[in-house]
């Protein structure tokens, strides 16, 4: 067995700490003494440490440099109690800008009671507390505009307030003027229902009904010049006044009324997700829908009959571009004569799609023409009018039969046929 290699380490001296050299006795290699062990004592360093006047440079030194910091360490402490007065300053003038001022300690001028006789103000869309105690003050409602912002921020319902005409009293106090502000019973608006399928025409008529305007001024609005329409519409109303309940403003002009439907509909039409290439054609096929159908279960299957007889390239052979055409209601079918009529509306006459709606379609038949449901009809005839019981068939033969229980509920009814 080998004898292991000789430590090349072995044969030196240990390291001696940088102590004088005539404080070190060596005895043996590798091994020193230290003469501050054992209870020896330097008198030469006890000297030293005990008068400050012989101190080191470097120590000497190292301590001066600590004052500085302390002063640098009050400094910044300065300096950051300032930026918080700077920015507390800065945030009450920001303040100021959204709550009327007042001086603090004195409360606001305020009227006591329900006030007396009458006067109408308006609120107008996205006024908050500030603005509308400026209007409620400016119309001697309230005594000042700073107590209807102090009793508004203390109550979470006057964030209910909605935008329209009021009717307040005079020098009322401010929690009875908020208190109005918040009774549906005070507040003055044109409640107008538009029906799903309606033709313009009709929708004009129906809002003159509930407004103060005439049809005549609804007429005068140029959609291309006054209105903001999508571009889907092609500078047309029809099928872009969305049928809903509306409440107008009396102040409110027929431009900004028509405005007001046009976009809620392009707000209904983003929640179903229609895309804007897709808009066009699919008002327009709803709007087809819709004249046809009366129950909501049946949209969707009318829906999968116009997809069908377009994709076999047939005539779509709807009544309602035929009654849309004459702009006459009232009767359940059409004459040969009404279906003769030249007209890029005619279905009878023309493959594919008419070149525009037909009506206003409401959600469950823009949903439909989304989303025809599944099936291989290409044929539907609402048997009875009355019921709007509606059957649908694959095949012509099916159709004809279908058709006969229509006439007969002509027959009985020759002046609604």
């Amino acid at each position: 067995m080998s004898r292991p290699p000789e430590d090349p380490w072995s044969s030196r001296e240990s390291p001696r700490p940088d102590y004088p050299d005539e404080d070190y006795v060596t005895d043996e290699p590798g091994r020193y003494e230290d003469p501050y062990e054992a209870g020896q004592h330097d008198e030469s360093l006890a000297a030293d440490v005990l008068d400050p006047a012989e101190e080191d440079e470097p120590l000497r030194s190292r301590r001066h440099r600590r004052r500085p910091r302390r002063r640098h360490r009050w400094l910044a402490l300065l300096v950051a109690a300032g930026l918080v007065v700077v920015g507390g300053v800065v945030g009450v003038q920001a303040l100021q800008g959204l709550i009327p001022s007042f001086e603090f300690g004195s409360a606001p001028e305020d009227y006591e009671g329900q006030g007396s006789g009458e006067v109408t103000i308006e609120i107008p869309q996205g006024a908050g507390g500030g603005q509308i105690g400026q209007i409620l003050a400016e119309n001697d409602v309230v005594a000042s505009a700073e107590a209807f912002s102090v009793v508004a921020a203390a109550d979470q319902r006057a964030t209910g307030i909605q935008p329209g005409t009021y009717r307040m009293a005079e020098q009322m106090s401010a929690a009875a003027a908020l208190e109005r502000l918040l009774d549906s019973e005070y507040r003055q608006v044109a409640r107008v229902t538009v029906r799903e399928g309606l033709w313009v025409d009709e929708i004009f008529a129906a809002l003159a009904e509930g407004t103060d305007h005439e049809v005549a001024d609804y007429e005068a609005v140029d959609p291309q010049q006054d209105l903001e329409l999508p571009d889907a519409a092609q500078g047309e109303l029809e099928g872009f006044l969305f049928p809903e309940t509306y409440s107008f403003s009396p102040n409110s002009t027929p431009q900004e009324q028509l405005q007001q439907m046009i976009d809620h509909g392009l707000q209904r039409y983003e929640e179903l997700g229609i895309a804007d290439d897709q808009l066009r054609r699919t008002v327009i096929v709803a709007s087809l829908v819709q004249g046809e159908g009366m129950f909501a279960e049946d949209l969707p299957k009318i829906a999968r009959v116009v997809e069908n007889r377009l994709e076999q390239e047939e005539p779509l052979g709807f009544d309602s571009t035929i009654h849309y055409i004459a702009q006459e209601r009232g009767r359940a079918g059409t004459t040969d004569e009404q279906r003769s009529v030249d007209s890029p509306y005619n279905t009878y006459l023309n493959a594919g799609l008419p070149p525009g709606p037909i009506n206003s379609p409401g959600e469950d038949a823009l949903a439909a023409a989304l989303e025809p449901a599944e099936g291989d009809w290409m044929y539907f005839v609402t048997v009875n009018p009355d019921t709007g019981e509606t059957l649908f068939a694959q095949t012509y033969e099916e159709h004809l039969e279908n058709q006969e229980q229509f006439q007969r509920w002509c027959r009985e009814n020759r002046d609604r046929c």
